[in-house]
């Protein structure tokens, strides 16, 4: 296996990775939740997790990859405030709170295929898992970490001395300062609904029969029921965005390790938000962007996941269409590439030569040190631009360097661009000077191929010509 280091939440500090069973890596990872469509920030957390998975699979791991589908329980506040998601979504649609989780479930994963992610070893759905939370919260109130109130279980914080450790809470600072509007029928501030069964919403869609009555989970009780059916009572890696520690994953944490006994998470991985105008995207606030938006604007998909992987995923990114231009450029700069090579790229990988193994092994050096895609994209534009690798090495290297990006080059095949006559005609003196190591008269007709609306490229002794973004 090779050395590889994550930055842990729990931990705030960059560690060596070592898995709690050496057979197999477990990692779980916080899905959407479908009442509406994912929009890029959402997904930059996503595209996190599967760089994640396939980066510790090169290294040569077995991984076990869960993710979740929150289709009831999720409330418009983190905590136990605002109308369940799904409600919201039913009225907005006037549908069933089925018809919207299954249209968006579906409209979710189109979005995670065209940018080129692997699916999750295993999606399980929150409704298809009610017996399992049922269970979990009946352990919790048999240990005396949950009680019952207005016919709501809660989970009691206070029974739990570490509570809050992975967002670093200080209990009492919170309680005196806060402005928060309590339940009166909580024992603390901080407690949390395990179960509703006497909802302050009405004619609630999804009820089912519980030990306490009809009602339905609260949402953090479902990933930890969710992922012990899957991977255990201990797993190795849990991953979501950034806004998920100090409310959802802190609780996930608390009802987990309180039902156990044991610890629960070995490393927690969090992706930092993406800004529009300033501002985390969300969808409450409207204006949030989809690929959607991004297709509709002639934007490939790919082009917004070379934006991501251009910043460290612990980083915030400030989306403009600047930020989206330059993205789409280095996009064009890997095809370009692969187009001057003029091998198909559907080819099986083949054994590096010693020159280009020196590449590979300081691109996963860069991936393997806490999935640091900057400077693992600094070694791909090094060995495109490296004129003394031959063809077939390059060619190797991009398609090696993909198994980890994701950006599917192995399927790639380029585009037809029609070239008038005009610019071939340019392109074939540019040939000529070049050859005569003439760089003055090379350099003006480039600039002459240009206003044509071309962008010419050289690699080694090639051009290549694109059309220019």
């Amino acid at each position: 296996m090779s050395d590889f280091k994550l930055y842990n939440t729990l931990t705030r500090e960059v560690s060596d990775f070592q898995p709690i069973n050496s057979e197999e890596v477990k990692i779980y990872c916080c899905g959407p939740t479908v009442y509406d469509y994912q929009h890029i920030g959402n997904f930059k957390t996503f595209l996190m997790e599967n760089l994640l998975v396939k980066a510790l699979r090169i290294a040569g791991y077995q991984v076990k990859f869960v993710m979740n589908i929150t289709d009831v329980g999720h409330l418009t506040s983190d905590a136990d405030d605002g109308e369940d998601k799904m409600m919201i979504a039913a009225k907005r649609e006037k549908k069933k709170s089925y018809e919207i989780a299954d249209f968006y479930t579906n409209k979710f994963f189109e979005d995670w295929d065209l940018l080129k992610m692997i699916r999750p070893d295993i999606v399980c759905k929150a409704s298809d898992h009610i017996q399992e939370m049922i269970a979990m919260i009946k352990t919790l109130e048999d240990k005396g970490f949950a009680y019952v109130a207005n016919g709501n279980v809660y989970f009691d914080v206070s029974k739990l001395k570490d509570y809050g450790k992975l967002a670093k809470l200080d209990l009492k600072k919170l309680q005196a300062g806060t402005t928060i509007e309590v339940d009166a029928h909580k024992k603390g501030p901080f407690d949390f609904v395990l179960w509703f069964t006497n909802s302050k919403f009405t004619n609630h869609e999804l009820l089912w029969d519980s030990p306490w009555g009809e009602g339905y989970p609260g949402w953090h009780i479902e990933c930890s029921a969710m992922s012990m059916k899957y991977l255990g009572e201990q797993i190795d890696i849990h991953c979501g965005g950034i806004d998920h520690v100090p409310v959802h994953h802190t609780n996930e944490i608390a009802q987990s390790e309180a039902a156990t006994g044991n610890k629960w998470v070995n490393f927690w991985v969090h992706s930092e938000f993406i800004l529009l105008n300033s501002e985390k995207m969300s969808k409450s606030k409207g204006g949030f962007i989809t690929l959607d938006t991004l297709t509709a604007d002639g934007i490939d998909p790919l082009a917004y996941k070379m934006l991501c992987l251009g910043t460290h995923y612990r980083k915030q990114i400030n989306y403009s269409s600047e930020s989206l231009t330059n993205a789409s450029r280095n996009l064009q700069k890997i095809y370009s590439a692969l187009e001057t090579l003029t091998i198909n790229p559907q080819v099986n990988l083949t054994k590096l030569s010693t020159e280009a193994e020196s590449y590979w092994t300081n691109f996963k050096t860069a991936i393997f040190n806490d999935l640091n895609t900057p400077q693992a994209l600094a070694v791909l534009w090094q060995a495109i631009d490296d004129q003394t690798l031959v063809a077939v090495d390059k060619l190797n290297l991009i398609l090696h360097f993909d198994q980890i990006l994701g950006f599917d080059l192995s399927n790639w095949k380029p585009s037809k661009i029609e070239i008038p006559s005009e610019v071939q005609a340019l392109l074939e003196l540019r040939k000529d000077a070049r050859l005569n190591k003439n760089w003055e008269q090379s350099d003006a007709l480039r600039v002459q191929i240009a206003n044509y609306g071309f962008e010419v490229k050289d690699l080694g002794a090639e051009q290549t010509i694109t059309k220019k973004l």
